[in-house]
């Protein structure tokens, strides 16, 4: 029998393949594509844009104002959805394409899905050079898509249209696997989309896809097994991966039942709430000195769902030299790092299987008890620092509790980068488990108010915690990309954004002087600017209010407190501003080893460079 065929262009058989991926979330059949963000231009909009306009009511396209903020906004998304569901981002050639590098880096770092689709030069080349063509005079089949090949785990350039065949399941499998989980990226030559094909008509069953959960090694498991029945203090990590593998309430109950604290990276940040029986605080740089204090003493460390970066590490000087790492992974790459004895496997299988390996061991009946001593200490130290006073500018960590405080139990803390990050990482106390996104895998400005936008989508169908994006970040970050303020406001979408104005890049330039060299181009004051007494400040409510978003400027906490609540009250998104102190911060107590002058004229950077040498003879050697 003769396979029946249905002649499509390139780009309609792309499209129609998209609309028939489905998946299962909460036991629901749900697309796998949820949705388009899309700029187009002549790469992407005579071919794509047509076949995309005739699925609007199976696969929607939102426009967004910017190419890197609409694929930062399905990079919030896909992490709102715990990497369940995907959104598609698709640009022109060029720059467009170019914008979106920074976002595939995001997703990339984060080990996020998102499927990111170009406009491409013609394959024919009989045009060339073309509108926005960046020419490689000594290899012609280089184009600015290549820059993608580095911040991908999937690439391909379709040449020929029956290429999508074998090249968009191969994206999906790399985009939906626990280990190699990242962007995919596709570059369409705008002659290839144009041309049509008779594709096989069984190429557009519906097709329903799930996560793998891959089985740790049985060996491996008894051997980590007898290395935690060793252990006076052990100690649990938990990072994204436990949240991606939904192994929260497992890893949960393990610790509990065996007696061990829990501390949580940054990604991981989220899986328990605060005042979990269990939860010990986060660790690391933005940590707390509750988690930083068993990290020191652990002797031997349960790694799970974390790829172990240097903010959770303290690059690498916050555990012992003498301590022994079990890390559960289901990337063997970060299984394997540090000498730890490498279990790789689904965080939420493999604890279970490992819990059924210990018998009736349990860690000494005291060391539980101790870390959550510990964790009282810490919160009470939080309080110290949150607790409002009468002082004219508000602290970081003083707005970060009134936020927190009228935020609702599913509404969801966004942040990425800044002086933000490292307060809410410590002083946001998480009400309910997934409502917290601090990305800072890439740490990238910009993020924020578009992972907001996605967020907000995210709230809709299966896996949806439900309540109100939060987005929180400085104005610096504000200045670098806010157009999906206007994004949110025209697609109805609602978030509420605040925004603390403490006159520049604030934490850079605590980081700069710490490190020995005087201010210097990152507050405002201290750049090369008109009126350096006094810097010109952004209106910020102004500004949003122009995007068409509800707004108010916030004089003091008790005006944010009034604020909050209007803005939970509204139908829109909301900004909120507020002039927040520069150089008040919740202390932190791990080392960080960043680069600093060898030589140098400057006494204070010879001090620092001492300090910094310090920080190096203590790390554990072994990546």
């Amino acid at each position: 029998m003769v396979p029946t065929t249905v002649r499509l262009t390139m780009a309609q058989a792309l499209v129609r393949w998209l609309t028939v991926q489905f998946t299962q979330i909460d036991g629901q059949k749900v697309p796998l594509f949820a949705g388009v963000f899309g700029i187009f231009g002549h790469g992407n909009v005579t071919c794509l844009s047509e076949a995309l306009a005739a699925v609007q009511d199976q696969l929607p396209t939102w426009r967004g104002q910017n190419e890197q903020s609409m694929a930062l906004a399905a990079v919030g998304f896909a992490k709102a959805k715990r990497r369940r569901q995907i959104m598609v981002a698709t640009s022109s050639i060029g720059p467009g394409a170019l914008n979106m590098v920074t976002a595939a880096g995001t997703a990339h770092a984060n080990r996020l899905p998102v499927l990111l689709i170009a406009g491409d030069t013609f394959t024919n080349r009989l045009p060339d050079p073309v509108l926005q063509q960046v020419e490689h005079y000594n290899n012609p089949t280089v184009t600015v898509n290549d820059a993608f090949r580095s911040v991908t785990r999937y690439w391909d350039r379709i040449t020929h249209p029956a290429q999508i065949i074998s090249s968009l399941p191969q994206a999906v499998a790399a985009m939906l696997d626990p280990a190699d989980c990242g962007p995919a990226f596709i570059a369409l030559p705008q002659d290839t989309q144009e041309l049509a094909f008779d594709y096989p008509e069984v190429f557009f069953e519906p097709r329903l896809w799930s996560v793998p959960r891959p089985r740790a090694d049985r060996d491996a498991l008894e051997a980590a097994a007898r290395l935690l029945k060793t252990a006076k203090k052990p100690l649990i990590i938990s990072g994204g991966g436990v949240r991606y593998s939904q192994a929260e309430e497992s890893v949960a109950a393990f610790a509990a039942k065996r007696g061990i604290p829990v501390v949580e990276t940054i990604a991981g940040k989220g899986g328990l709430t605060h005042y979990h029986p269990v939860h010990a605080g986060p660790i690391g740089i933005i940590g707390s000195t509750s988690a930083n204090a068993l990290a020191a003493e652990a002797d031997v460390v349960l790694a799970i769902g974390t790829r172990l970066q240097d903010f959770t590490t303290g690059s690498w000087t916050a555990f012992s030299q003498d301590a022994r790492f079990i890390s559960i992974n289901a990337a063997r790459h970060d299984a394997t790092k540090h000498r730890a004895l490498a279990v790789i496997g689904d965080a939420r299988e493999t604890v279970s299987e490992l819990d059924a390996s210990l018998g009736d061991w349990r860690a000494p009946a005291g060391h539980l008890p101790l870390a959550k001593a510990l964790f009282a200490e810490w919160d009470a130290l939080l309080d110290s620092h949150q607790t409002p006073t009468n002082t004219p500018v508000p602290t970081y960590a003083q707005v970060v509790n009134m936020v927190n405080l009228a935020a609702g139990e599913t509404d969801t803390l966004i942040s990425a980068a800044g002086g933000i990050p490292g307060e809410v990482a410590k002083g946001w106390r998480v009400k309910a488990p997934n409502t917290f996104d601090l990305e800072f895998g890439f740490s990238c400005m910009g993020y924020e108010i578009a992972a907001g936008w996605g967020c907000a989508m995210a709230q809709e169908g299966p896996g949806a915690v439900g309540g109100t994006p939060i987005v929180m970040l400085g104005d610096g970050t504000y200045m670098m990309m806010n157009s999906d303020i206007y994004s949110a406001v025209l697609s109805g979408h609602k978030m509420i954004v605040i925004v603390c104005d403490n006159g520049g890049y604030a934490v850079i330039s605590r980081l700069q002087q710490f490190k020995g060299v005087p201010g210097f181009n990152n507050l405002l004051k201290d750049c090369r600017i008109q009126n350096a007494a006094d810097p010109l400040h952004v209106d910020f409510a102004a500004h949003a209010a122009a995007m068409g978003a509800a707004s108010r400027r916030c004089e003091s906490l008790a005006d944010l407190k009034a604020a909050l609540e209007w803005a939970k009250g509204n139908d829109r998104t909301t900004v909120l501003s507020i002039v927040t102190d520069a150089y008040a911060w919740v202390p932190g107590d791990a080392d960080w080893d960043v680069g600093v002058p060898e030589v140098s004229t400057r006494e204070s950077v010879a001090k620092a460079r001492a300090h910094q040498e310090e920080i190096r003879a203590k790390q554990r050697v072994g990546v």
